[in-house]
């Protein structure tokens, strides 16, 4: 049996939604993603037989962005036990930032690791300071990820 795969994005500009999109097309054959804004998803849909994809920009100086932070709230309130959940983070963030870059996916991260869920592979960080577009290096990480989702 396939695991349903989640992706859940948190963006101030709308990139994580983009970016959230190419790792859906690149996980769609065999793992039928669904899509949902972090401020649509309640934390107590969380389920550990999903399988979790986190896309977390970084906002001002290093924090979750607006749309990230009513889950991120949630969590914090409810402190669900999320032992079993599995889950990949992609960060999007900017190296002119130093410190902070891509905190947003961490932030996340650990939230959820403190909780219980373990992260598998390896945590994405895009830098939009690079050539690279986020929704070509998403691709590449999401094809990285997409055999340890079932695992």
């Amino acid at each position: 049996m396939l695991m349903s795969t989640v992706i859940l994005y948190g963006t101030e500009t709308g990139t994580g939604e983009l970016v959230s999109d190419s790792i859906a097309d690149i996980l769609a054959a065999e793992h039928d993603p669904s899509i949902y804004d972090m401020t649509d998803f309640a934390v107590g849909d969380l389920n550990p037989s999903d399988f979790v994809i986190v896309v977390c920009s970084t906002y001002g100086e290093g924090e979750l962005p607006t749309g990230a932070l009513p889950f991120a709230d949630e969590l914090d309130a409810n402190k669900p036990d999320l032992s079993g959940l599995r889950f990949a983070v992609f960060g999007l963030g900017d190296t002119v930032y130093g410190e902070t870059f891509n905190r947003g996916g961490e932030i996340m991260a650990e939230m959820l690791t403190n909780l219980g869920a373990t992260q598998v592979g390896e945590h994405g960080r895009h830098d939009l300071s690079s050539d690279i577009k986020p929704t070509t290096q998403a691709e590449e990480w999401a094809q990285t990820i997409a055999p340890l989702i079932n695992g």
